[in-house]
């Protein structure tokens, strides 16, 4: 059908996909320099922020370059950070990190406790007012290519498909969107993204990106527990030695805690639930206590870049580049990614913007890779790069013991001893079959404190008309469960935070069912399907999550 249909183009100087940090920076920073460029978002949220997740605490230095009043400016924010702990848990105890033993470049000054979708929503109101067009609830289902591969642009979803492709009566067509260039900055795994690395071989030569889930609630806890401008992240329980990831719980503003679980996607055991995990995680009495008489306001989740230094790609590819999480530039020992993500949008746009000048389009710019990473990127990751490797070949234990007196190396001498080493195995690769593993039993939720998958659902204000395409794509219907099944259990409906994937049993026989109107977009299953037989491409525009002060 697509084919067929007749479409409206729109002409425009940049065009940028994903409305986060680094895709409205790039758009704030292109008009600042360029008053005069025309500048086009898309978003596939309803609205701006809605599917933003994020801890988050945010090192202020990226925000600081792109708008240095933007707390007299009034951006959201909440409060200054003034404790930063580190803590390892036992199964009953919490062993706190003295500070002076933490690495400095761990440490962040300055550090702001924020709502990341709110504060998306205040940067689309900056980058409105220099004349950026922003459209909410536009998903880009593909790029547009010229005559020698180059990119021209993109296409919007079609509005008002039924589940079976066929037009229904409210029926209303994508355009094509072509510009001079063409931002991505879908986040994590990005649809666009994913095809345009392997379209143009931008991975060739690094390690594979690896993913992490980052599962958050948000709670309105009692006052008298309540310490605005805490922050504690924590390791060890209920994760194994094997599993990498850890806690966190951000003190926020009006007695909210932030509170989570981030799952490292290189798991081996094919029983392993994140989800599960995370309500494991509530139950520590070092978490509990914090929990008793809250109310849980909100859920949602996130898979996030983790690969670090060695997995970034090249950015740059004819007609635009990759920028913010859709490249990967979190900072895995500081788990921040914010103001990377900003720096990498503002060089970006700065490169961009040169080239019109010049009267170049559609090309790609050569200098915008290096552009980007001295923009601070490379000064941030690069000493901290033997962190995930560490992690993921050794363990938390020795892995992250090894890890640490590797940065303090690093911050007193500047090098780094164990720098090149390197984990070449993508995340889906590491799970083994059930017969090689102790299945994990999970305990039944307890309704107050740990919670089924569709309570927790319903708390992230998801929307999908039912009668839309499946957005989860299948290579393999029949894969699931002739092979998936057998070797490995069928670790879809674990590995998914949102009850997306099922085996259930019909006519005596198992069948895969796919609830895609649970969807939460985190991309897990894109990420950890072992056969990669899931893609997940965006659905119609506005669908998915709605979050409100994620």
């Amino acid at each position: 059908m697509t084919d067929e249909i007749e479409r409206e183009t729109m002409e425009t100087g940049v065009v940028i996909v994903g409305a986060g940090p680094a895709g409205l920076s790039a758009a704030i920073a292109l008009k600042q320099r360029s008053p005069d460029l025309e500048v086009v978002v898309v978003e596939k949220a309803a609205d701006i922020g809605g599917h933003i997740l994020s801890g988050a605490v945010m090192d202020p230095a990226g925000l600081d370059a792109l708008i240095p009043d933007w707390r007299e400016k009034g951006a959201p924010v909440g409060p200054d950070v003034t404790e930063d702990d580190f803590v390892y848990l036992t199964e009953t105890g919490a062993i706190a990190f003295p500070n002076l033993l933490l690495p400095p470049i761990m440490k962040t000054r300055g550090g702001v406790i924020v709502s990341l979708g709110d504060l998306c929503r205040w940067l689309a109101e900056q980058a409105e007012a220099l004349g950026v067009d922003i459209f909410p609830g536009t998903a880009a289902v593909d790029f547009l290519t010229g005559d020698k591969g180059e990119i021209l642009g993109i296409l919007t979803g079609d509005m008002g498909v039924a589940r079976d492709g066929t037009p229904k009566p409210t029926f209303t067509p994508g355009i094509e969107l072509r510009a001079r260039y063409t931002l991505i900055a879908e986040g994590a795994r990005g649809s666009l993204a994913k095809r345009l690395i392997a379209k143009f071989g931008l991975d060739a030569g690094r390690a594979p990106q690896k993913y992490g889930l980052g599962i958050k609630e948000i709670w309105e806890i009692d006052p008298a527990r309540h310490k605005p401008g805490k922050v504690t992240h924590y390791m060890g329980y209920p994760l194994s030695n094997s599993t990498g990831g850890g806690g966190f719980c951000y003190h926020a503003g009006d007695n909210r805690i932030y509170l989570g679980l981030v799952s490292h996607l290189d798991y081996d055991n094919p029983t392993f639930s994140p989800y599960g995990e995370f309500q494991r995680f509530k139950h520590h009495p070092a978490i509990r206590e914090l929990l008793q008489g809250a109310t849980c306001l909100s859920y949602g989740a996130r898979a996030l870049t983790s690969g670090g230094w060695q997995s970034i790609p090249r950015l740059t590819f004819p007609g635009g580049a990759l920028i913010g999480c859709a490249a990967g530039f979190m900072n895995v020992p500081r788990l921040k990614a914010i103001h990377n993500a900003i720096r990498s949008g503002m060089a970006a746009a700065g490169e961009i913007a040169a080239a019109i000048d010049a009267g170049r389009a559609n090309d790609a710019i050569e200098t915008l890779d290096e552009a980007v990473l001295a923009s601070g990127i490379r000064d941030d990751l690069y000493p901290v790069r033997a962190v995930k490797p560490l992690w993921s070949k050794l363990g938390t234990v020795l892995g992250v013991g090894l890890a640490g007196a590797d940065m303090w190396v690093s911050s007193l001498a500047k090098i780094s001893v164990l720098g090149n080493f390197v984990t070449h195995t993508p995340d889906f690769a590491k799970l083994k079959p059930l017969s090689e593993v102790t299945p994990i039993q999970y305990p039944k939720p307890d309704g107050k404190i740990a919670f089924a998958k569709t309570e927790s659902v319903y708390r992230a204000n998801i929307a999908h008309d039912e009668d839309q395409p499946v957005h989860l794509l299948l290579a393999d219907p029949e894969l699931p469960i002739r092979d998936n099944l057998p070797r490995y259990g069928e670790p879809a409906p674990l590995y998914c935070p949102a009850g997306v994937y099922e085996v259930v049993e019909e006519g005596g026989a198992s069948v895969f069912r796919i609830n895609a109107q649970n969807c939460v977009h985190c991309k897990t299953c894109d990420i950890k399907d072992p056969a990669q037989n899931i893609t997940w491409v965006p659905p119609e525009g506005g669908s998915g999550p709605n979050y409100s002060g994620m």
